[in-house]
């Protein structure tokens, strides 16, 4: 059995205007969704994410902030990445940097308050 990526529910006050922070400052997609039906997907490349409002989220109890991690394919791709959210005036929490865990990271929120934990994994490299 081999496992799809997975697709967090991020927490939102209201869904419109969380989709709309994703898409217009961090280049999201909006796929489907708005804040009536509580849920909204939005996706750039293989990442998927879907952002959920409170009466969505009350039956399991899921509340926010929650912080999750987009694992990129290089140093350069963190630092590109970094740069493109910094002009687009990004809510930056940290600067790309190479922490003793051998990841490059920077993190960033959105208007709720969520993490976003950008990386690579350097420790295969020589």
């Amino acid at each position: 059995m081999t496992f799809p990526a997975a697709v967090p529910e991020i927490p939102a006050a209201h869904v419109d205007r969380a989709a709309a922070y994703y898409v217009r400052t961090l280049g999201f997609t909006l796929d489907w969704g708005d804040d009536q039906g509580g849920i909204a997907g939005i996706s750039r490349g293989h990442c998927r994410l879907f952002l959920t409002n409170r009466s969505f989220r009350d039956s399991l109890g899921n509340v926010g902030p929650v912080l999750f991690w987009l694992n990129l394919d290089s140093k350069a791709e963190v630092d590109s990445l970094f740069a493109e959210w910094k002009a687009a005036e990004a809510k930056i929490v940290s600067e790309p940097e190479d922490k003793p865990w051998k990841l490059h990271e920077f993190l960033a929120a959105d208007l709720d308050g969520n993490l976003i934990r950008v990386f690579y994994d350097f420790h295969g490299d020589v």
